[in-house]
């Protein structure tokens, strides 16, 4: 099973949304099938094989987040972080200006899910890990 440490590993590689990919493969690596990251304070639950599951806890001070979506702001938002123009921590609190809650990765369907705060999916994307 994988460990939070192991996880935060290969996310201290991660500088930008260009280094989405690898990070992708490398907790692929690690077996996690999944993760919830909620941009609220940027805790993350991972999962793993046979309901294992670890918690990150807070990443930063919380962000209050947008009672209403703005998907059009988003996806501006989204396509600079994966070209490696904002870090995460703007990446976050570009999502909460925009009322993005939380996202879900599945890793066996490569997607990304991104939802607001009453459940409404805003976007869904296939991952690329090249």
């Amino acid at each position: 099973m994988f460990t939070i440490e192991q996880i935060n590993a290969a996310h201290a590689k991660v500088q930008s949304g260009a280094d989405f990919p690898q990070y992708f493969r490398d907790l692929v690596a690690l077996g996690v099938s999944g993760y919830e990251t909620y941009v609220t304070n940027g805790n993350t639950i991972y999962f793993g094989n046979d309901q294992y599951s670890v918690l990150s806890g807070a990443k930063y001070d919380s962000l209050n987040i947008a009672n209403t979506n703005n998907k059009a702001q988003f996806q501006s938002d989204l396509r600079a972080h994966q070209q490696g123009k904002t870090d995460y921590p703007t990446f976050c609190k570009d999502c909460a200006r925009s009322g993005v809650e939380k996202w879900v990765i599945d890793m066996a369907e490569m997607t990304c899910r991104y939802f607001d705060k009453a459940g409404n999916e805003i976007l869904a994307e296939t991952i690329p890990t090249a």
